[in-house]
């Protein structure tokens, strides 16, 4: 039965489950949001300075926390994360690996770097200037796709066959990332994977016991299936919490020359003391932008893988969540505010954009809580967490041998998360296999060939060449493209190339649940306002009508939908 509500129309029982349920799905997003500017600061340069790495967490924390309350309040208004994105991060790399951008050899030695040096300033704020601006220019892209409607354009030429190997290349391309991190002590990497994999797989159907207290039951205790819900962040926290042990006995070698010395976690132990208790994330903060148009190119094909993504997460979450499927102008708004949200994590310099976390919506299905207020309660700890540069210097002192253990799963999962896309194809068929198989291995063969050969374009225009230049070595990019071509040009049915279980699954309907209305409306009434004016509802992202009276009284979220899996229960005109 539908929750019981007092006489001003609040929710008791979201208020109830907040406290409870928004701290896991901040804690959940945790691994992904600090894994970026790690890896991303392999490209800055900035491998040996802790403290801009703490910088640069709390800014894409401000940020995340920033988007996620624009796309709640304003967006697809579902309860969905917003966070740092991996289809950025490949064509960052891929830019950040040309020849004029490649790291001068002495910021390679901790020896020789002076942190807080003119000369090593500039070299890595040059660097994160260009990608900011990069971003930027490639978001106003995705802000326009978004709120002219175009997104159902773009999801009617794209399918399986090119989401497939886009999405996996992202995790295929960082495996040097990873190995390199792995590498400085595989006993700590290995330790790492070995504790992620045992908490995410082995013991993710074991509920451990927690204290809870509520007005009804008073103090009693509650079944959480807490390793389901932070298998990541556990590994890590456990595996950190033995180095740190190793290091305090000195089991580690203290000697930068010997192998496992990159193990410690002393090795920046300067940076919790140098970090300031408050810094305020700003636009501009590492200069004005510059823009590159190679940068421009290479950025939106990761935008644009990022965008279909993002259609995939709303209609999962929405699933999840008991709620109806979204509606177009609800999926145009939600594409929109993430172009905006790109923009701003463009402009505040954290060197990447943002998207809606699938990791959250799995969460969202383990919980069953689908309160909005319990994620704007996370956007605003991640803000709050932005603020406090203490808390994100913390997050620096983790050993790479762990970042590397985490690497191995988490880049595993994302190729894995890309072939799972094929599921909707006839892989028996001779046609898909070569579409599927040739676009993966180009997409692996052509960079690793011209990052060897960096001297192989020369077209005779700079701007070409470098164009170019990170176009083929996006292997997302390759991949996907690819792909795109192949399935478009190929004959072959809809079916053989799985459009219309593609589409049924992004169109699927769902019944007895709250009304569309009561769920993507805008809030504070300008549904009311916009509908009035007729004009305006023919405007891609505007509401067509409000559906106002809807009875939800009848609801029973323990019913899910035939079909469908158990949803969430999901908590509107709570606040918004």
């Amino acid at each position: 039965m539908a929750p019981e509500k007092d006489s001003n129309g609040l929710d008791n029982y979201a208020f109830a489950l907040e406290g409870r349920f928004w701290i896991q799905h901040c804690l959940t997003a945790f691994g992904g949001i600090i894994a970026i500017p790690l890896i991303l600061s392999q490209g800055l340069c900035l491998q040996h300075d802790g403290l801009t790495q703490s910088h640069l967490i709390s800014t894409i924390f401000f940020v995340s926390g920033i988007c996620t309350l624009l796309q709640v309040t304003f967006g697809i208004r579902l309860p969905i994360l917003q966070g740092g994105t991996f289809t950025l991060l490949a064509p960052s790399m891929a830019m950040l690996s040309m020849p004029e951008w490649q790291c001068p050899a002495w910021t390679q030695n901790a020896s020789l770097v002076n942190t807080t040096s003119p000369e090593f300033t500039e070299v890595w704020q040059t660097r994160m200037r260009a990608l900011q601006g990069s971003i930027m220019v490639g978001s106003l892209f995705q802000v326009f796709v978004g709120f002219s409607g175009l997104i159902g354009l773009f999801m009617r030429f794209i399918g399986p066959l090119t989401i497939a190997p886009t999405i996996s290349l992202i995790g295929l391309s960082l495996f040097d990332s990873a190995g390199m991190s792995a590498g400085n002590h595989w006993g700590i990497s290995a330790m790492t994977t070995g504790l992620i994999i045992l908490f995410s797989q082995y013991l993710r159907h074991i509920p451990v016991p927690f204290p809870t207290y509520s007005k009804d039951k008073k103090l009693h205790t509650s079944r959480v299936y807490v390793f389901q819900i932070l298998p990541v962040l556990l590994g890590i926290t456990l595996s950190w919490l033995i180095c740190y042990i190793l290091t305090s006995y000195n089991v580690l070698p203290a000697d930068p020359s010997v192998y496992g010395h990159l193990a410690r976690t002393d090795l920046k132990g300067d940076v919790m003391s140098r970090a300031p208790w408050l810094s305020f994330p700003y636009p501009g903060q590492w200069g004005v932008p510059t823009v590159s148009m190679a940068g421009v190119v290479g950025i939106l094909a990761g935008v644009i893988s990022s965008m279909i993504e993002s259609v995939g997460d709303y209609h999962a979450c929405a699933r999840l969540s008991g709620a109806p499927p979204p509606p177009k102008h609800a999926i145009n708004r939600g594409i929109g505010i993430e172009g905006i949200g790109c923009l701003l994590a463009g402009a505040w310099g954290t060197g990447n954009g943002t998207t809606s976390y699938s990791e959250n919506i799995g969460a969202l299905g383990i919980t069953k809580v689908g309160s909005r207020m319990v994620i704007v309660a996370g956007g605003v700890l991640m803000v709050v967490m932005g603020v406090f540069g203490k808390v994100s210097a913390v997050f620096t002192t983790i050993p790479s041998p762990v970042i590397g253990g985490m690497f191995m799963v988490m880049f595993g999962v994302i190729s894995a998360a890309g072939v799972s896309n094929l599921q909707y194809t006839n892989m028996n068929s001779s046609r898909n296999l070569f579409i599927f198989g040739f676009s993966m291995f180009s997409g692996l063969v052509i960079p690793n060939w011209i990052l060897k050969n960096p001297g192989a374009i020369a077209t005779g225009v700079v701007e070409m060449d470098q164009v170019l230049q990170v176009l083929l070595t996006t292997s997302m990019f390759v991949g996907g493209f690819f792909g795109f071509i192949l399935d478009n040009t190929i004959p072959g049915s809809n079916h053989e190339r799985g459009l219309h279980a593609w589409n049924k699954a992004h169109e699927d309907d769902s019944s007895n649940t709250l009304e569309s209305g009561e769920v993507y409306n805008l809030p504070f009434g300008l549904s009311s306002y916009l509908s009035s004016s007729p004009w305006l509802r023919y405007v891609p992202f505007c509401p067509p009508g409000e559906k106002s009276g809807a009875d939800t009284s009848s609801l029973d979220p323990k019913q899910p939908p035939e079909g469908h899996p158990e949803p969430a229960q999901i908590i509107v005109g709570v606040g918004l």
